[in-house]
């Protein structure tokens, strides 16, 4: 249980909601989180947007039932953790680029501030949010507004390259991979529904080149070859 220190509007539909716990987790790991008892019947899974000794908070888009409860949430009201969950990025040695499309920038943030050298990549199809915050914690900044902002990217200048984002720009990602990537190279963050977070429910089920695996045990990152993007 975490008590709500702040759940702040940002953009049309986006909040960001600030929790007092020290229950911490890594970079690219997520919780699950309801703000009711019986219904929904399902948490939702939100990825870490921040996280210091004493507060955890998380970057949520309104598009259903359980998401408008969050959007409701004030100060001091409860809400349930259960978390962390999933494997994270991996550590970086050398250069990182670190790429967003969206909501898919929630668990960006927290990444660049534990990798400060990373170059920071923003894709939004309309207004940009949080910008100013990220160029605080990054190397350097680049938004992209209504277009497609892989294309300002060359994989082979990094070491590392994370990406999360919806499904096209992850296949886009893929694609950009098979050109110019090697092993464990290109890393993607899966946006996948869940239901438990445990991996007893397989509705986050993967299709992997190697068979089927759950976005919430195995991932939710993957490195981007092991990943088959249908069309």
């Amino acid at each position: 249980m975490g008590t709500v220190i702040s759940n702040k509007k940002v953009a049309d539909g986006i909040g960001l909601l600030v929790i007092e716990s020290s229950r911490g987790g890594n970079p690219g790991q997520f919780y699950m989180l309801r703000a009711w008892d019986n219904y929904p019947l399902l948490s939702r899974p939100i990825s870490i947007f921040d996280n210091d000794e004493n507060t955890i908070s998380f970057l949520y888009q309104v598009v259903g039932e359980g998401t408008r409860r969050f959007q409701e949430l004030r100060a001091g009201d409860k809400l349930h953790m259960e978390g962390p969950f999933g494997n994270g990025f991996p550590g970086v040695e050398g250069s990182l680029a670190l790429v967003g499309g969206g909501i898919g920038i929630a668990p960006l943030f927290y990444m660049a501030k534990a990798v400060p050298n990373a170059d920071v990549y923003l894709g939004f199809s309309q207004q940009p949010y949080l910008t100013d915050a990220f160029l605080e914690v990054s190397r350097s900044l680049h938004v992209e507004v209504g277009g497609t902002i892989l294309s300002s990217i060359d994989f082979t200048e990094y070491d590392k390259v994370m990406v999360c984002g919806p499904h096209g720009m992850l296949k886009a990602a893929s694609d950009k991979h098979k050109e110019h990537g090697r092993p464990h190279h290109v890393f993607v963050s899966l946006e996948n529904r869940m239901a438990c977070g445990v991996g007893a429910c397989l509705v986050c089920s993967v299709k992997c080149r190697d068979g089927r695996k759950k976005a919430c045990t195995d991932g939710p990152v993957f490195p981007v070859e092991e990943v088959v993007f249908n069309d």
